[in-house]
């Protein structure tokens, strides 16, 4: 699969601190091979963001992406979990 990052996800990536910026690294390569592997907590988003996943960092980190074809995962933005499901 391949990756695309939005400039809104960069730019709150950008915001995290070094060792979750490091984590999320590494659990990007694992949501390019298997977006539902079992580390990533992969959950479908309901209402107003239905149609988008998110998978878990952290407890306190979460990613919000979409598939944009088969083969295309759009990062769409990364963020505290008290946050980024508004």
């Amino acid at each position: 699969m391949q990756l695309v990052y939005s400039a809104g996800f960069l730019k709150s990536l950008s915001r995290f601190p070094d060792k979750i910026q490091k984590k999320t690294a590494s659990l990007l390569m694992i949501l390019q091979n298997n977006p539902f592997h079992p580390l990533l907590h992969t959950k479908k988003l309901t209402g107003a963001l239905a149609g988008f996943f998110s998978f878990r960092i952290t407890r306190d980190y979460r990613i919000i992406f979409e598939f944009a074809d088969p083969n295309t995962i759009r990062l769409i933005r990364a963020a505290n979990r008290k946050e980024i499901y508004r």
